[in-house]
């Protein structure tokens, strides 16, 4: 009943700006009430796009981890499109083991670029419609997709498109016309391996985005094993099955190739299997830092220690295991200011039988094991979360969570009895009533999260441009979905594109602060990397609840000097340049 009457409240608000100014961007009057968050809006937008995992009944394990998705603005129209990781059949005489080239009769099973056609979106009427452009982009993704990250390598003003499969792992190239080449090779990130996630960050602060990537386990169908469960049943390998695999740090030499320095920033000292990764300022020294969520293992926080090299310091920093010091079998992981304290905490997604982990920075990069007192934890227990995605869904200020839900076992806690869909299993929706304390609302959220999927990445932005955050969600052996959110808009906002020093790309790590008439400063951070295997809107949004009034917006740009605007209009998306604010010599104190 609380969430029925938040809900209403939501519905009641106004606020939108009555024209343009320079810098910004229009956007349209809010969508006619719903009475639930989210809908899916996935038929009605043309997003046809249905996974296909191979399934051969062998058990492949590639065949049960899925993929995941990104939103990127590729052709700079000022709205975001959509890519989707597909697989293609599995067998024992496949050709999937990494590095093989697929068959002819594969040819339909491939990545798949749609272009979003809402554009400025000056006619409010306008819906919004994806269109499937693979075909005139010149992507050839063929392999075995797993993820997706993004970022504008090359500082030419248009983002480029890594993708991670099992199998080589490819570089698409933003030529600016419409079209991507294929540069993993010449680019020296061509990485042979099962690669997962990626994440495009600047570790060095040299103006360049580096890569890091994410690599799982030494799997191939010709070295597939036979596992069982404790009562003799066959089941899906977990990765204690196989070796694990090294992850790998590129470091961007500004020229269009990369240098692999795995070996000397030291991230060669620790590995395992890797499925999430998240870059962020975890302890607040102007450093981008790396954390790795590892599955069923003590996760990695690699402190980037500003001389080209890394730390590996989880364990000692309370962000490894849970508080019962066990590891979890952990697949996504996010970062975000969750409890509102002005620093960055960890929520990593687990298997059913333990739970979603909150880590929460204490500061300085240090954490507890939050999960008991954030609600995140006994409602997640029955359910295997591979996807966390963290966003403000009702733009209250406060970072609500998305559980995209789906098994990784035949027999699990969710379907125990024998589905012909075991893996199934419905999302989750937890709102933040504050100070990280989260309550679960998925049975109030409307048909959406009835839907019973095998989920796995999740991808969040602004599709329509409206002033909150919208869901893309990948599904094994189904249809990726769009969910419109209905409700964030009700409230007043505030929406940054926060630029590098070139004034051509995304400031990936900055740190951006609202500064409000009461109450502490909302915190983000810039950047894409996140959730499972996928990248998601490079804007930052703050929600500003009932209130019209913000004091200032300060960022901390990656090369460490800080800048506040004070002028910025409410319910409109602004565009920061270095230079353009105030210069901040002394940020105010954390709360």
């Amino acid at each position: 009943m609380r969430f029925c009457l938040i809900l209403l409240a939501l519905v009641s608000g106004c606020g939108r700006a009555e024209g343009p100014s320079s810098g910004e961007t229009p956007v349209p009057d809010p969508l006619e009430p719903s009475p639930d968050p989210f809908v899916d809006v996935t038929a009605e937008t043309g997003l046809d796009f249905v996974h296909v995992s191979g399934r051969s009944g062998q058990l492949y394990m590639v065949e049960m981890m899925g993929g995941g998705c990104a939103v990127l603005d590729y052709d700079n129209d000022g709205d975001l499109d959509l890519y989707l990781v597909q697989g293609h059949p599995l067998g024992p005489d496949g050709d999937s083991t990494p590095g093989g080239k697929p068959s002819p009769d594969r040819r339909d099973h491939r990545d798949r670029l749609y272009r979003n056609d809402l554009g400025a979106r000056s006619d409010p009427a306008r819906p919004l419609s994806f269109r499937d452009v693979t075909g005139a982009s010149g992507i050839e993704a063929r392999h075995y997709g797993m993820g997706a990250a993004t970022g504008d390598y090359d500082n030419d003003g248009w983002v480029d498109l890594y993708v991670t499969n099992f199998g080589t792992n490819q570089l698409w190239h933003n030529n600016g016309n419409g079209s991507f080449s294929e540069v993993a090779a010449g680019a020296g990130v061509d990485d042979e391996s099962w690669s997962v996630a990626a994440s495009f960050f600047d570790y060095d602060r040299d103006g360049w985005l580096d890569l890091f990537v994410v690599n799982y386990v030494d799997f191939s169908l010709r070295g597939h094993r036979a596992c069982y469960t404790t009562a003799s049943a066959r089941d899906y390998c977990g990765p204690d099955s196989y070796n694990s695999q090294p992850d790998r740090l590129y470091r961007n030499r500004g020229d269009g190739t990369f240098e692999d320095v795995t070996v000397d920033s030291k991230i060669v000292t620790a590995h395992s299997s890797g499925l999430g990764v998240v870059t962020a300022d975890f302890d607040d020294d102007g450093w981008s830092d790396i954390y790795v969520a590892n599955d069923n293992d003590r996760n990695f926080l690699w402190i980037n220690r500003g001389d080209g090299t890394f730390a590996e310091e989880a364990l000692v920093r309370g962000c490894a295991v849970n508080w019962a010091v066990e590891t979890e079998a952990s697949m996504g992981v996010e970062a975000g200011d969750l409890d509102g304290d002005g620093d960055l905490d960890v929520v990593a997604a687990h298997m059913d039988g333990q739970t979603n982990t909150l880590w929460a920075n204490l500061g300085g990069g240090i954490f507890e094991d939050a999960t008991r007192r954030s609600g995140l934890g006994k409602e997640n227990f029955r359910h295997t979360t591979y996807a966390p995605v963290v966003l403000d869904f009702d733009n209250d200020g406060r970072l609500d969570m998305i559980a995209v839900n789906g098994a990784m076992q035949l027999f699990n806690l969710w379907n125990p009895a024998g589905d012909p869909h075991p893996l199934r299993e419905p999302n989750q929706l937890y709102r933040n009533t504050g100070g990280g304390v989260f309550e679960e609302v998925t049975a109030a959220s409307g048909a959406v999260f009835e839907l019973s999927e095998v989920s796995r990445g999740g991808a969040d932005g602004d599709l329509d441009n409206d002033g909150d955050r919208d869901l893309l969600y990948a599904n094994i052996d189904g249809p990726a979905r769009v969910l419109l959110n209905r409700v964030g808009n009700r409230h007043h906002w505030i929406g940054l594109r926060v630029m590098d020093a070139s004034g051509r790309r995304d400031a990936h790590g900055s740190r951006v602060e609202l500064v409000r008439p009461a109450g502490p400063p909302l915190v983000r951070r810039v950047g894409t990397d996140g959730s499972y295997a996928s990248a998601s809107d490079a804007r930052v949004l703050f929600g500003l609840g009932d209130r019209e009034e913000i004091r200032a917006v300060r960022v901390r740009w990656p090369d460490g000097h800080t800048e506040e605007w004070t002028d910025l209009p409410v319910d409109r998306y602004s565009v920061l340049h270095p230079g353009t604010g105030r210069p901040v010599e002394n940020p105010s104190p954390r709360p």
